[in-house]
């Protein structure tokens, strides 16, 4: 009787396509983060694992976590035991060596990445056996064969699509949810809805020659998110739950700098919520990207500031390294992480002249460094100056500033000069103010541009809504020409302003 014979499956093939240390990993993220199911779930799809153990002690996870219960290794243990599948997998000390071998949560998705691949490639192979064995049957028609493989390739692309998997929808929300339950609407972490000076959800960079106060600045910032102050600039900070602060670029003169906002009460915050790492990192972020998102998550920190860029980056003239590290930038924030960077403008530039506005090309690098930032403050001055000059570059709202700024180099403090502060000037003159008046004072330009004049009317009409001012509606032109609208404080008792 014809029967079909299997050839003999060639050495390179003996062990089916699979990475068992990949498996573990993502097992281990699972188990350190309940949160790393919902990542990885979509990748893995159906029936990823190469050992019986790992898909045994998957669907544990699984069914843990659809529960609401924690899926750590003894809560597994225990799911386990009563399918009186423990000894099977291993028993409890192998879930407990397995909740150690992942590398870090947010490499997680690529490692079952990895794991799907190898699933698909087993997948194939064994449909090319298939394949061979039907070819070596008598009488095997070749057009029969060629419609059997037509239809496997048909049946494994319409199953990989409908399982969701892989980078086609790992990422992927619907439109609803994307407007609504992604963060837009987000309190900002330091400035107010109308002028955003660092968005949740948006990295912020700070940018300035050595000496105008980039630290000093983003000290005061960091101490307010782990609550010893309020405010910075006068405008709202939001607190967070842990910091780290990267201090790479020279750690005993950030460390002096920050000594100064700080006093003995200080400590039991300062121990609490403020991670410092001194010195340089592992690996530069543009070569590692999961790196940011792994030392948030090894130290518990919801935000990571970078002291500064170009320790950070290997070259940050290189266009692809600027990207790299963007996506690394982005991966971070993916992951709950916000980000605060500081940086320095370009050597060969001058600071431009008082009252002329900067520009992005002044920043150092790549253009793609700032291209995926959300804000992008400018520190322009004298190096060592009390007194400098803050710009909004990149803004995620509003346009704050210009500000002058005046910093006090003995209590590492930051103030916004009055002398130029829209409530103030308004103050100073009883007999009110037009949008040109004081777009006139504010530039020191006898004829403001119009953008400076609609900056100057957005000022005052944020005055009127705060209560801070009253508006006189103007009068239309005609043959006896118009009158513009005019502003008039309502705040009394305060020092005018000469």
């Amino acid at each position: 009787m014809p029967h079909s014979t299997t050839p003999p499956m060639p050495a390179s093939m003996s062990q089916p396509p699979h990475d068992v240390d990949a498996e573990c990993a993502v097992l281990g993220a699972c188990m350190h983060d309940s949160a790393a199911i919902d990542e990885v779930r979509p990748v893995l799809g159906d029936d990823a694992f190469y050992r019986p153990a790992h898909e045994t002690i998957w669907r544990a996870l699984l069914s843990l976590h659809s529960q609401g219960r924690p899926t750590d290794p003894i809560a597994v243990n225990d799911r386990l035991g009563e399918l009186d599948a423990l000894q099977r997998v291993g028993g409890p000390g192998y879930t407990h060596q397995l909740a150690g071998a992942s590398p870090g949560i947010s490499g997680a998705v690529y490692h079952a990445e990895i794991i799907r691949r190898k699933a698909d490639l087993r997948r194939l192979s064994a449909a090319g056996l298939r394949t061979l064995q039907r070819a070596q049957e008598p009488g095997a028609d070749p057009d029969v064969i060629r419609s059997g493989i037509e239809s496997e390739i048909r049946a494994e692309r319409e199953r990989a699509l409908a399982s969701g998997h892989g980078r086609l929808s790992q990422f992927l929300t619907d439109g609803w949810h994307f407007v609504t339950a992604t963060g837009a609407e987000t309190e900002p972490l330091w400035g107010t809805p109308d002028k955003v000076a660092w968005g949740s959800g948006e990295s912020l960079m700070i940018v300035g020659a050595p000496g105008v106060g980039k630290t000093t600045l983003a000290h005061q910032v960091v101490l307010a998110r782990i609550g010893l102050r309020d405010t910075v600039l006068g405008m709202p900070v939001a607190p967070s739950k842990r910091v780290l602060y990267l201090a790479m670029d020279r750690p005993k003169q950030i460390a002096k700098a920050m000594a100064r906002g700080i006093d003995a009460p200080d400590e039991p915050l300062l121990r609490e919520r403020l991670a410092v790492w001194q010195g340089p990192l592992p690996a530069t972020l543009d070569k590692e990207p999961d790196l940011l998102a792994d030392l948030a998550a090894a130290h518990q920190a919801d935000t990571i500031v970078i002291d500064s860029l170009k320790d950070a980056i290997s070259t940050l003239v290189d266009d692809a390294l600027a990207v790299a590290f963007n996506n690394a930038r982005q991966r971070a924030i993916r992951n709950g992480v916000e980000i605060m960077e500081l940086h320095h403008q370009r050597k060969a530039t001058a600071d431009a002249p008082r009252g002329q506005r900067p520009t992005l090309d002044r920043v150092y690098g790549s253009t793609w460094l700032t291209s995926g930032a959300g804000s992008v403050l400018f520190l322009s001055g004298d190096s060592g100056d009390p007194a400098v000059t803050l710009h909004h570059l990149k803004m995620c709202t509003g346009e704050i500033g210009p500000l002058q700024l005046l910093h006090d180099h003995t209590h590492g403090t930051t103030t916004v000069d009055p002398a130029l502060d829209p409530s103030a000037l308004l103050a100073a003159h009883p007999g009110g103010l037009t949008t040109r008046d004081l777009a006139t004072l504010l530039t020191g330009e006898t004829t403001p541009s119009r953008g400076a004049v609609e900056k100057a009317r957005r000022e005052l009409e944020r005055l009127v809504k705060a209560g801070k001012a009253t508006k006189a509606e103007g009068i239309a032109g005609g043959s006896g020409g118009g009158q513009q609208a005019r502003y008039y404080t309502t705040v009394r008792h305060m020092s005018v302003v000469s």
